[in-house]
């Protein structure tokens, strides 16, 4: 069995990729307003702040703080995986007998990608990748013009402009590049 490798600092910032188990499911936009309660829901019982978000379809990217006295981001995404789970339809469930020995409801991916964030540097790219993910995955192509996302309060408090992107998408290039 692998042996996962987390990193837990007290008050860090992370990163994260978390993945509806079908690939070709809707449930995140398709029930966004349960989501987006879920999340609420979430930071309140286990506080986090969120730094960026967007929710695409099947899966989504998000960059939060945890308190400084707190390292525990897997508490925070299991019980968003299992709140929002249950505020949506039983027919989304794909349950088999080993997901419910496991209390699993077959509508998540078992893991999720996490990345502690070292420097400004570091969490600059990774908000900007949260941020272009929809044009990246084609279902927009402005940043502005996707609607589940924390782009448009950034954009309001002034830390982007409204055409933040444009350039990167009419250029092809990519936003790892240096």
């Amino acid at each position: 069995m692998p042996n996962y490798r987390r990193d837990y600092t007290l008050g860090g910032c992370y990163f994260f990729t978390v993945v509806l188990q079908d690939r070709r499911a809707d449930w995140l936009i398709r029930y966004i307003d349960a989501f987006r309660a879920t999340w609420r829901a979430v930071a309140v019982h286990y506080p986090f702040t969120t730094i960026a978000v967007t929710i695409l379809p099947e899966h989504f990217h998000a960059v939060l703080t945890l308190p400084e006295n707190d390292h525990d981001y897997s508490r925070r995404l299991g019980a968003l995986k299992s709140l929002f789970s249950r505020s949506i339809p039983p027919t989304c469930r794909q349950t088999n007998a080993s997901k419910q020995n496991k209390r699993e409801s077959g509508i998540w991916q078992r893991r999720f990608w996490e990345h502690r964030i070292r420097d400004r540097h570091d969490l600059e790219r990774h908000i900007h990748y949260t941020y272009y993910n929809p044009v990246k995955h084609g279902y927009v192509r402005r940043v502005a013009d996707w609607p589940y996302t924390s782009f448009h309060r950034d954009v309001k408090n002034g830390l982007f402009l409204p055409d933040w992107g444009e350039a990167i998408a009419s250029s092809n290039q990519n936003l790892y590049d240096d």
